[in-house]
């Protein structure tokens, strides 16, 4: 029995800009992974990826994690092509990794299933409903408000999420996602219109402005903890659920958790690439900002 299984898509983002083209490994499997992995808790990710991008497999199990891997046609590949303004990103879809069975997960036990979709077609309706009798589902629904056309990704509604909401334990989600998702522009009316489909926590993200987290109809106010200094901001999200849901498998409470998580993503800014401190250093960057 694991604490917590992640389920996801590792991607292989190809970055351009006005000087150069990277190609890196991403997505919430890597991400959550290597954040997760610091933490004292058993972990398991379950992931699908083509033979070429096999490599980003051997780099996690380099770092002691527990990866159960299954071979797709292709791997997803994001293409993210920057400007002069860093601000202004176009974003494509160049390849599509084959879909989520429950073949694949019908092995693992675990407390907490975290699923991390890149896009609406990586797990279907009817597999959320078969793990949610296996175990707690965590759910960050980015993937299914990404509709892509001609390989450009836009912003869309998830068709399906009366059906599926119903199912989801924890949702975590921008306020952009949120907007979308929901149909109305407040965090607050947005969380309770969650709560109406069967949402039982909302994590509801805003950059550095904290994060919002709605249960039983109260609200959490989570600040954000901020570095001197933001190196990379990419996969925070990742690293906030990683704090976030670790915490509340040890029973913290949500506002114990939601601290943890906003501190530990504030942490994860300082460097470039996955998460890389330790708890200790976590609750020392939490104290030290809390007093600021």
């Amino acid at each position: 029995m694991y604490d917590i299984c992640c389920v996801g898509h590792i991607t292989s983002d190809k970055i351009v800009n006005t000087k150069s083209t990277l190609h890196m490994p991403g997505g919430t499997a890597l991400y959550f992974s290597c954040a997760v992995n610091k933490l004292d808790v058993n972990y398991v990710l379950v992931t699908a990826l083509g033979a070429a991008e096999m490599e980003y497999v051997d780099y996690l199990r380099g770092k002691g994690i527990e990866v159960k891997v299954q071979p797709s046609a292709h791997t997803v590949i994001f293409e993210n092509i920057y400007g002069e303004n860093q601000d202004e990103r176009t974003q494509n879809v160049l390849q599509i990794a084959d879909t989520f069975t429950m073949e694949q997960l019908e092995d693992v036990e675990a407390k907490i299933f975290h699923l991390g979709p890149l896009l609406a077609g990586d797990f279907s309706t009817d597999l959320i409903k078969t793990l949610a009798a296996k175990g707690t589902i965590a759910l960050d629904v980015q993937g299914y408000l990404r509709k892509v056309v001609n390989q450009k990704v836009y912003l869309t509604d998830w068709a399906d999420k009366k059906n599926a909401l119903q199912y989801i334990d924890v949702l975590k989600a921008d306020v952009a996602e949120l907007a979308a998702l929901s149909g109305y522009d407040t965090v607050a009316d947005g969380v309770k219109f969650l709560a109406g489909l069967g949402v039982k926590e909302a994590v509801i993200t805003n950059g550095s402005r904290g994060s919002t987290i709605y249960s039983d109809d109260v609200f959490y106010e989570i600040p954000a903890y901020h570095p001197e200094m933001v190196v990379d901001a990419t996969g925070c999200g990742d690293t906030y659920m990683a704090g976030y849901l670790y915490k509340r498998i040890k029973d913290f409470d949500l506002q114990q958790s939601g601290e943890f998580a906003a501190a530990m993503a504030g942490l994860k800014t300082m460097s470039p690439g996955p998460f890389v401190g330790t708890e200790a250093e976590v609750m020392k960057f939490l104290k030290d900002r809390s007093n600021n």
